[in-house]
């Protein structure tokens, strides 16, 4: 058995062949991972990879790769060490209850384990509870007639063993598409689970599970499940499930060796996490709160800000960048941007709102008055306004997430 080793980096960091037990063979594996995924996680480099905005953990050959989020070069990497798992039980995307989530620091668990510690739990859970059996048609050969006759086959298979029926019937068992989706889960987490705490946990589960039929699982599949009030209990093990599979790639580079790769764009996790933080801080209020709210612009182009805010007659846009600008100025094309936003959407103000520390930053008119001529009457002119708002992911200490984040953000907003 190969001994597992983890190297740990940052989301737009370098990492070349010879670092920290990094191979050729792993870089490779990458690449491939990287050309079937249209080049959105890495950037190839000389003898290695540069990772763009794509955070969480990949394992290939014995290699687990952690990839952390980071605002900024100049933060402290140790402040953004399991921010990643934080920023997706914010989201929901992750149980807050997970005792691996919840000790990840002590017990220097990565994501995929995580993510494999809750599956297991699901799975452990339902199959304690009792799995749901359904029907499903069975063609064989049997020694009693039931169901529909098979002709031309039971002539084919039964010239001499006149005493079987070869027909279809219906089964009533455990052998159904939903366990036949959770068991090949199951096999993907025992292969990247070997040698580690929870080999022990697999083996049990996949014990316990019962036979089912091994076949070949599409994401069109996947999507056609349909849940009701009978399976509502397998929601969460089925949406861990369907992660576990499609991100598994067997054999995707030139050699044998498997991968497993869990990652998450930051840039729609950061606008997920302010809209859910901006949704509890208006709870109560007279702000409404709305997100990818879509407007015809040109052809079948749209337009789509992030997060609007209505209060009264009132419209204001934020549009969520996770970077820092250059030179703590915005570029001219989210400026443009916000622009458009704010003529189409009728908002007075708009907000381009990036991760770091406060920066006196106010409102400022853009220098055009073509919006006026839209209208007869001056007093229905609508001034619009832009500015760049800056707040911290992290609380004062540094320790957890900024409980109170979307009441800064409203703050910036309404100053």
């Amino acid at each position: 058995m190969k001994k597992l080793s983890n190297i740990s980096v940052f989301e737009h960091q370098r990492l070349v062949v010879g670092d920290h037990g990094f191979k050729q063979t792993h870089l490779d594996a990458l690449l491939k991972l990287n050309e079937y995924h249209d080049g959105n996680y890495f950037e190839p480099i000389a003898k290695g990879i540069k990772f763009n905005q794509y955070v969480g953990v990949i394992q290939v050959d014995g290699l687990t790769i952690e990839i952390n989020p980071k605002a900024d070069k100049d933060d402290d990497d140790y402040k953004w060490k399991g921010v990643l798992l934080k920023m997706l039980r914010a989201c929901g995307k992750l149980k807050a209850e997970s005792s691996g989530a919840a000790n990840v620091k002590r017990q220097h668990l990565n994501l995929l384990e995580v993510y494999f510690e809750l599956y297991l739990h699901e799975v452990e859970s339902l199959v304690r509870k009792g799995l749901i059996k359904k029907y499903r048609k069975q063609t064989h050969n049997t020694k009693a007639l039931k169901g529909k006759l098979e002709f031309s086959d039971h002539i084919r298979h039964n010239c001499i063993h006149k005493e079987r029926f070869y027909t279809t019937h219906q089964v009533y068992d455990h052998n159904h598409f939903l366990h036949q989706v959770l068991f090949k889960a199951l096999t993907i987490v025992d292969q990247f689970t070997k040698g580690s705490r929870l080999q022990d946990v697999t083996n049990r589960v996949l014990l316990n599970f019962p036979e089912v039929n091994t076949k070949p699982i599409t994401a069109k599949q996947l999507n056609a499940i349909q849940i009701d009030r009978k399976t509502k209990s397998y929601t969460y093990a089925l949406e861990l499930a369907r992660l576990i599979i499609l991100n598994y790639s067997p054999d995707i580079s030139s050699g044998k060796e498997k991968m497993l790769s869990l990652l998450f764009d930051m840039n729609e996790l950061w606008e997920t996490y302010i809209l859910k933080e901006l949704h509890k801080a208006c709870h109560g209020t007279t702000i409404e709160v709305s997100g990818q709210e879509s407007k015809s612009f040109w052809g079948n182009n749209s337009l789509r800000p992030d997060v609007v805010l209505r209060q009264g007659n009132k419209v204001f846009i934020i549009d969520t960048k996770w970077k820092r600008p250059h030179k703590s100025s915005a570029s001219v094309s989210d400026l443009r941007q916000m622009y458009a936003y704010c003529r189409f959407w009728d908002a007075e103000k708009a907000m381009l709102l990036y991760p770091g520390t406060y920066s006196e930053n106010k409102f400022k008119s853009y220098l055009t008055d073509d919006y006026s001529k839209d209208h007869e009457d001056n007093h229905n002119q609508i001034e619009h306004q832009c500015k760049m708002g800056f707040v911290s992911v992290l609380n004062d200490f540094n320790n957890d997430l900024d409980s109170r984040i979307g009441d800064k953000i409203l703050g910036l907003l309404f100053e």
